[in-house]
């Protein structure tokens, strides 16, 4: 049943603006979620790993991103179907120990594991790797099933699902944009970061968990989806380019994954693809309160990770007094 709170525009379907939506849309609210793209998710969380890692995330990502994301993998889990909670694991060439180590002191809730234990944990990995990072707390969820998932929650809630680029003239109580970099005009600090990825299906090799792949200069993620696929992701371009994936991409791509497992040499390539990602300098994701209007924005490679909390701090603006 449509809820009777006050009546809320949000702008922009990806997986901020549609967390955004069914939070609100749970408080009571009349929600209304307008996309100019074609579908749900029509920017970069169409091409994101899904991966619900705030321990991995710690590495590179400032202690908020962390603290905030906690959470995360419950919500996920309370409203997806399909969440899993095996962990992540992360390993490096012989070459590239280091790097490993490294990524170790930088990181906590991990425990170093041997040969043995990754064949344990990843039977098809047996006897690749001497050593690698176990990240037993963390989880994953296929982002495309996600986003689908949580339009059917919005629109059972009562909401209504707007996709056309028709100017929406209505009143509303209130205006959430999410629209990531699409708000660049009215948002001049952000930046685009482009991210490619690839998806492959390889019948012969099953992974229970993401499994990063720890390199110098550009760190790469594998991580297992239903019937055979596999992402393999992403690259972080400081660019707002909005080309096809590239060459040099593609390369990086395809030679982690045969160097994480052989039998990926037989892979048959499915998609490839590239996005651009909304950043603030500090690559955090913010919520701003202007009036009535919000801006959810600054995703970054944060958006499944952080959009709940988001969500949340916008439902607070809204409903004072509600977590």
């Amino acid at each position: 049943m449509p809820g009777s709170g006050p009546a809320i525009l949000i702008q922009g379907a990806g997986v901020a603006g549609l967390v955004t939506a069914v939070t609100l849309a749970e408080k009571g609210a009349q929600v209304t979620l307008h996309e100019a793209g074609p579908r749900i998710g029509s920017g970069a969380s169409w091409y994101a790993g899904g991966m619900l890692a705030p321990w991995c995330e710690a590495e590179s990502a400032p202690e908020e991103v962390t603290r905030d994301s906690l959470d995360s993998l419950q919500w996920w889990a309370d409203h997806v179907p399909g969440v899993l909670r095996n962990g992540s694991l992360v390993v490096a060439p012989p070459r590239d120990q280091v790097e490993l180590a490294r990524f170790g002191r930088r990181t906590s809730h991990f425990e170093t594991i041997d040969a043995p234990r990754i064949a344990a944990l990843e039977p098809d990995l047996e006897g690749r790797f001497d050593k690698a990072l176990y990240f037993a707390e963390e989880g994953h969820v296929d982002p495309r099933l996600a986003l689908a998932r949580l339009k059917e929650r919005l629109l059972t809630l009562g909401g209504h699902i707007r996709l056309d680029t028709t100017r929406i003239d209505e009143d509303f109580d209130w205006v959430i944009d999410c629209t990531g970099i699409e708000a660049r005009e009215a948002e001049p600090k952000l930046r685009g970061v482009r991210g490619e990825m690839i998806l492959v299906r390889c019948l012969e090799m099953r992974l229970h968990r993401p499994v990063r792949m720890l390199h110098p200069r550009i760190p790469i993620y594998i991580v297992p989806r239903e019937q055979g696929i596999f992402m393999a992701g992403a690259t972080m371009v400081e660019s707002d380019d909005d080309r096809a994936i590239t060459v040099r991409a593609m390369s990086e791509l395809l030679n982690a994954l045969y160097t994480l497992h052989p039998a990926f040499a037989e892979a048959e390539i499915i998609e490839a693809n590239a996005g651009i990602r909304p950043s603030y300098p500090d690559n955090v994701p913010r919520v701003h309160c202007d009036g009535r209007r919000i801006t959810v924005n600054g995703m970054y490679r944060h958006g499944f990770l952080l959009s709940p909390a988001r969500a949340a701090e916008v439902g607070r603006i809204i409903f004072p007094g509600t977590r």
